[in-house]
C-alpha cells in the first residue's frame, strides 16, 4: 500500500466515532466507558496523525487504538455484569434488596441514538438488535479482551479474519483459535430467548403498558407480562423472576413510591426504553429510573431498571432526558 501523502485531518477521524462507540461498548459493558474510550482513541489518533503513515486504512488504524484502549481500561475494573449472573432471584420482598453497589458493577445501557447503524435494512437492524442486548454484552464481559476483541470483528462487525490478524498483531490461526474458544465460552452460558422486532402489535403493548404504569394499575402492567418475566434494578444485585413475583414487589412500600410516575420514550440496546420520573416533593417530577424493556412472544419479557444512583448526572442527559420535569 502507498504511504498517505496527506496528514490525517480530525475531519478524517469523526465519521468513525458512531461505530467505534458500538465496538467499545460491546467491548467494556459500559456506555460511560465507551464514551470515555472513543475520546481517548481520538485524542491518541490526532496526536499521532502526523505518524500515520498510511499502511494500513483509517479505520483499522483507529481500531487497533480503540482496541489497546479498551484493553488497558478493563484491566482497571473487574468484570461487569448483570444482577442474573450475582446470584438466584430474590423472594418479591423489599427486604431483600440490598445495598447499593458501585456502577463499576454492572453493565450499563448505551443509547441507541450513539450506535445503532444508520441503514433502514431489516437484516442489518436485526444483527445489530441482537449484538447490543444486555443479555450479548453481558456475556462477551466472560471472555479474556483479546478474545472478545476478535469476536466482536469477526462475528458482530464482519471483518476478515485476516483483518482482524493484522490489527490485533497476531496470526490467522491464532484468531481462529481465539474465536473458537470464545464461542465455545459463549454457548456454555444460559441462552436467553431472542427478543421480536417491533411490529404494530407491540406497539399497542408497550402504549397499554406506559397506560397501566403511570396508574400504578398492577393487575393490568402483570397481565402485560410473561409468566417467566424478569425484572432487575441496578445498583441492586436484587432481580426477581415471574409475573406474578413482580406484581406483589412493586406494591411493597419503597416501589409503591412509584406511584404517579411519567414515562418519557427512549430507546436503548436496540430495545423500547422510558426515563421513568417519580413525584418530587419539592414539586414536578424527578428523574428516577431508566427502564430498558425486552419483547419476545406479545408480551413483557424483561424489565431492567438501572435506577438514577447508577450515575445521576449522565445516565437520563446520555439518553437525551432532562433531569427534572416541571
Amino acid at each position: 500500500m502507498a504511504v498517505r501523502e496527506a496528514p490525517v485531518t480530525q475531519s478524517d477521524l469523526e465519521p468513525f466515532r458512531r461505530e467505534l462507540t458500538g465496538y467499545c461498548y460491546r467491548m467494556l459493558g459500559s456506555g460511560f466507558e465507551a464514551e470515555d474510550a472513543v475520546q481517548e482513541t481520538m485524542l491518541r489518533a490526532w496526536s499521532n496523525a502526523e505518524r500515520f503513515e498510511g499502511r494500513s486504512a483509517v479505520r483499522t488504524w483507529l481500531y487497533r487504538i480503540a482496541t489497546n484502549v479498551c484493553i488497558d481500561m478493563h484491566r482497571q475494573v473487574q468484570r461487569r455484569a448483570r444482577p442474573m449472573e450475582m446470584g438466584p432471584a430474590s423472594p418479591p420482598m423489599e427486604s431483600h434488596i440490598g445495598p447499593m453497589l458501585p456502577e463499576a458493577t454492572w453493565v450499563t445501557p448505551v443509547p441507541d441514538d450513539s450506535v445503532a447503524p444508520h441503514g433502514s435494512d431489516p437484516a442489518e437492524i436485526a444483527q445489530y438488535r441482537e449484538s447490543i442486548r444486555l443479555a450479548f454484552v453481558t456475556a462477551l464481559q466472560h471472555l479474556p479482551s483479546r478474545q472478545r476483541a476478535a469476536l466482536i470483528l469477526c462475528q458482530v462487525l464482519r471483518w476478515q479474519v485476516s483483518e482482524v490478524a493484522e490489527l490485533l498483531g497476531t496470526s490467522v490461526p491464532a484468531v481462529n483459535s481465539a474465536l473458537q474458544r470464545a464461542r465455545a465460552t459463549l454457548q456454555g452460558l444460559s441462552a436467553e430467548d431472542e427478543t421480536d422486532m417491533l411490529d404494530a402489535a407491540d406497539t399497542e403493548l408497550l402504549a397499554r403498558y406506559v397506560d397501566a404504569f403511570e396508574r400504578y394499575d398492577i393487575d393490568r402492567l402483570v397481565s402485560l407480562l410473561r409468566e417467566d418475566a424478569v425484572q432487575s434494578m441496578p445498583p441492586f444485585a436484587m432481580w426477581i423472576q415471574g409475573a406474578a413475583n413482580i406484581g406483589r414487589f412493586m406494591v411493597q412500600p419503597g416501589p409503591s413510591e412509584c406511584r404517579g410516575s411519567l414515562l418519557l420514550p427512549t430507546s436503548a440496546n436496540g430495545c423500547p426504553a422510558f426515563g421513568q420520573y417519580r413525584v418530587d416533593p419539592s414539586g414536578g417530577y424527578m428523574a428516577w429510573a431508566l427502564q430498558v424493556l425486552e419483547i419476545s412472544g406479545g408480551k413483557i419479557a424483561g424489565m431492567a431498571f438501572f435506577l438514577a444512583p447508577l450515575d445521576p448526572e449522565r445516565l437520563f442527559p446520555a439518553f437525551g432526558l432532562p433531569l427534572h420535569i416541571a
